[in-house]
């Protein structure tokens, strides 16, 4: 330490100026409108065209025909990208891409997921 007066001057600089970081794990950050999050699955919206399962480049995601009209997803999280070609590419909107982003697993069999009509969102009253 040469020039400790130089140092303390810096110092005392940002004192009075707030912290550029955020308080991540406790305060949620928002994200942007567009930003491409986890998979959401609609299968009441779904009509099993497989359009998303050709475009998407990862192969990370799968439909099932589990009955009449009814349509089941496999989406493994390890292996998308993200990219929101899925999304894009279905005309009838059954795959919409959420701000959700805390994705992180100690197992990767947690990272696969399986939504049918049973464990999907509710439609919104509007839709039925």
């Amino acid at each position: 330490m040469q020039r400790p007066g130089k140092m303390i001057s810096e110092v005392l600089k940002h004192v009075g100026k707030t912290p550029a970081t955020t308080n991540y794990p406790f305060e949620k950050a928002e994200m942007p409108e567009h930003f491409r999050g986890k998979l959401q699955f609609l299968p009441h919206r779904c009509k099993g065209c497989m359009l998303c399962t050709k475009d998407c480049p990862s192969e990370a995601i799968k439909i099932k025909k589990v009955g009449d009209k009814k349509f089941e997803a496999e989406i493994d999280l390890d292996r998308c990208i993200y990219c929101g070609q899925c999304v894009e590419s279905c005309f009838i909107q059954a795959l919409v891409m959420t701000t959700d982003f805390e994705l992180a697993a100690l197992n990767r069999e947690d990272l696969k997921m399986t939504i049918n009509e049973k464990n999907s969102p509710k439609p919104p009253a509007e839709e039925e």
